[in-house]
């Protein structure tokens, strides 16, 4: 079986990223992956859906969780395009996942700039950031430069 790194699976997250900014929503792209295989794919639809809630990371959740017939993902890492805001932190939590992975830092909204490190994770989440950092700013700062 073909494993694959950190870097495929975020650059899969920004595919969905670039179907949120396609669509006019802010950029965030996230996969649910499992034994090396995505399981669900999310991105932003709160214009689409008129809801606030609609985050790259609670669809990518819960489209994880229905495949599954499961309200945990104890074996998953999520990759995010961007650092988790509360809300999905709060998802991710009671999800039980076990890795989140994610690109940009959000230091306006960003589940470690509103509380202390670790954050509100079990203490055996593991966090990795940065990986393809530049590529899932530059997307972020696009959609907001070309908004103004």
């Amino acid at each position: 079986m073909l494993e694959f790194d950190d870097t495929y699976f975020m650059q899969e997250a920004l595919k969905e990223a670039q179907k949120a900014y396609e669509a006019d929503e802010v950029p965030v792209g996230a996969v649910v992956v499992m034994n090396n295989k995505i399981i669900a794919r999310g991105h932003n639809q709160v214009e689409l859906l008129n809801d606030a809630t609609a985050h790259a990371e609670i669809l990518a959740i819960t489209s994880a969780f229905n495949l599954l017939g499961s309200k945990y993902l104890p074996e998953a890492t999520l990759y995010i395009t961007l650092e988790p805001c509360l809300m999905c932190a709060g998802a991710i939590y009671w999800g039980k996942i076990k890795r989140i992975v994610y690109g940009a830092s959000d230091t306006k909204n960003g589940y470690l700039h509103l509380t202390k490190e670790p954050g509100p994770f079990p203490a055996k989440t593991q966090i990795t950031h940065g990986i393809l950092e530049a590529e899932c700013a530059f997307m972020i700062q696009s959609f907001f430069r070309d908004k103004r």
